[in-house]
């Protein structure tokens, strides 16, 4: 056993001995940590020890830079860093795109659709 541990081990059975786990909320009833029925059986291990690591799946963790820099984009007043913050947002919503393996429909992408009439509109 670990230094650590031993340490651990021994606070718990002092905190057991004066009394101060009882009268705690839930005392007695099974602690559901997180609810995972819907994961395989044969995945749970790996997805926990994932979850622990504190890892996102490439998706998730583009799409949580998608939503930061979003609220960055938001703060920032028109300028040459709020245009940098832009073309990468535009640059990782490309990259999401292509993770989920969908095909881009420009028409729905703003940034394409402003570029577009102001091309349009200059001729």
């Amino acid at each position: 056993m670990w230094l650590i541990d031993q340490l651990a081990e021994s606070r718990i059975t002092e905190a057991i001995k004066r009394v101060d786990f009882n009268n705690l909320t839930g005392a007695g009833r099974r602690v559901e940590l997180d609810d995972d029925r819907w994961v395989p059986e044969s995945l749970r291990a790996g997805y926990r020890v994932i979850k622990n690591a504190g890892l996102l799946p490439p998706e998730l963790s583009l799409r949580r830079d998608i939503a930061a820099l979003q609220l960055r984009v938001m703060e920032l007043v028109d300028g040459p860093e709020r245009a940098r913050a832009e073309k990468r947002l535009r640059w990782l919503s490309l990259r999401l795109a292509a993770a989920r393996g969908s095909d881009l429909d420009l028409r729905t992408e703003q940034a394409y659709q402003q570029q577009l009439w102001h091309r349009l509109g200059s001729r």
